[in-house]
């Protein structure tokens, strides 16, 4: 089974994020799938299908390169990186025209053989912080002892 479940998960990252072929998820999405991300929880098929339209909206060019793949039973962990070319709206943001690499994990759970459940982190601070929204500076502490 984890075989089968590696193949899905390299399908759900080649065919479905960066090709954009969307008809995909209803062959290894579950029914019942739930995505958690933190602040967002999305469920269905029709969730995650508005959850990549958006962001290939947002990044036309968007790609997805998986640095590692670990299966165990009926979960997989995912650690990836994300780029893109910020070139439509995302979450109200205009278009900056800005290149964007962060990284992310996923964790899927497969149920009948395919994914039911996702929880992933994704470092949108940095994404922010590429796209020119969010500056964060640096602050050196001295401690006098």
């Amino acid at each position: 089974m984890s075989l089968a479940n590696e193949v899905t998960m390299r399908r759900f990252v080649e065919e479905v994020i960066n090709n954009g072929n969307l008809p995909v998820l209803d062959e290894i999405i579950h029914p019942k799938y739930v995505f958690r991300s933190p602040g967002q929880e999305l469920h269905g098929r029709e969730g995650l299908r508005g959850l990549f339209t958006a962001y290939r909206t947002a990044f036309p060019d968007l790609h997805v390169k998986i640095d590692d793949l670990v299966i165990a039973g009926d979960k997989a962990v995912l650690s990836f990186a994300l780029s893109g070319t910020h070139e439509g709206d995302l979450m109200g943001i205009a278009a900056t025209g800005n290149q964007v690499k962060v990284n992310g994990m996923t964790l899927s759970r497969f149920e009948s053989g395919k994914i039911v459940e996702e929880w992933e982190l994704l470092d949108q601070l940095n994404m922010f912080q590429q796209l020119g929204i969010v500056s964060v500076q640096s602050q050196t502490q001295t401690n006098n002892h």
